[in-house]
């Protein structure tokens, strides 16, 4: 399959490390802020209530978020150098492709039905037992 010219030219804008994210999902992003000379990594956490224009480079993802008993929405690029990482906190459980019906949510209406994502640790290595000497016999 060849690339057209204008794939070829957004591939490089690509992030790699993207996990899937579905609607109904509770997310972290972490965003770079620059103030002034400073620059730090704030940190984003709500609901995904929508997704536009795909996973490719135009693909963007609107999250909700309640602050101080105030909807809070951001409207986030998929591939923006400003986004350094995307966690997924909890899937949620939807039937709806985009759930704008939460603006008119207040308090426990605006919950979705969550499941737990089930983090898998490392592997480690059995512990071996050291045996101690028995005595000693000398002969």
């Amino acid at each position: 399959m060849t690339l057209t010219k204008q794939q070829n030219f957004t591939k490089g804008f690509l992030k790699a490390d993207m996990p899937q994210i579905m609607i109904g999902d509770t997310v972290k992003l972490h965003q770079k802020i620059k103030e002034g000379e400073k620059e730090r990594i704030q940190i984003f956490e709500g609901v995904v209530i929508a997704q536009k224009h795909g996973r490719g480079v135009s693909g963007s993802m609107i999250i909700r978020k309640i602050i101080d008993g105030v909807g809070v929405e951001k409207m986030v690029p998929l591939h923006s150098p400003n986004l350094v990482k995307i966690e997924i906190v909890a899937h949620g459980k939807t039937r709806r492709a985009k759930l704008y019906f939460l603006r008119d949510k207040i308090g426990k209406k605006s919950k979705l039905k969550r499941q737990e994502i089930k983090r898998t640790k490392a592997p480690q290595a059995p512990e071996t037992k050291i045996e101690q000497p028995s005595e000693i016999v000398e002969s």
